[in-house]
């Protein structure tokens, strides 16, 4: 029961929208009529504005990051990796935007730095070298996640093999889209409105 606590209390926090909530704050527009239509930091960037897209990114990563931290520190390991995974998933199918929410990238981030921050570090810079060669955020999203299991055998942190599997099945699902882009060479660079 107190797993089932911490699975809703994460899926809630993950659902806050914050891409939404700071591109209206900032005078920014609806950011679903904008660029992609995607609630994340990456669309925010299309706003032009550098700023909001910071503020998003770290944001959305921390809500993740609560999420674990919150439930280690009173529930332990099993209900930290579980409200993290919800916390993801909620920002992926927020109950506030009728299920259609972000890629849950940032909140992938934020969880790893929460759980095992060497994992956190390596999954950074594993973005930013493939953000830097190649100028895709999503091709940089999808590289990462599936090295990422790779990376907790590697340094290791065998306990979360399986929700890094997980976390790479539902990044990859939430970028078919962008796969298909990818693969007809349509996808948007970083940078590009």
């Amino acid at each position: 029961m107190l797993l089932i606590i911490w699975v809703v209390a994460g899926y809630l926090l993950g659902s806050i929208p914050f891409g939404i909530v700071v591109a209206r704050v900032m005078g920014l527009g609806d950011l679903r009529q904008i660029g992609s239509g995607n609630i994340g930091a990456t669309n925010v960037l299309r706003t032009g504005s550098k700023v909001a897209a910071a503020v998003t990114l770290i944001a959305d990563a921390s809500k993740a990051g609560a999420a674990v931290l919150l439930a280690r520190a009173v529930a332990g390991e099993d209900a930290a990796q579980l409200a993290g995974f919800a916390a993801i998933f909620g920002h992926c199918y927020p109950i506030w935007l009728k299920f259609n929410g972000g890629k849950g990238v940032a909140t992938f981030f934020g969880l790893l730095f929460a759980v095992a921050w060497p994992i956190g570090l390596a999954a950074g810079i594993t973005w930013l070298i493939t953000a830097t060669i190649f100028r895709y955020s999503s091709l940089s999203a999808l590289v990462t996640a599936a090295i990422t299991p790779l990376l907790v055998i590697i340094l290791p942190y065998n306990n979360l093999f399986f929700l890094s599997i997980s976390l790479a099945l539902l990044v990859f699902w939430r970028h078919r889209e962008n796969i298909s882009r990818l693969l007809r060479s349509q996808e948007s660079k970083i940078g590009q409105k």
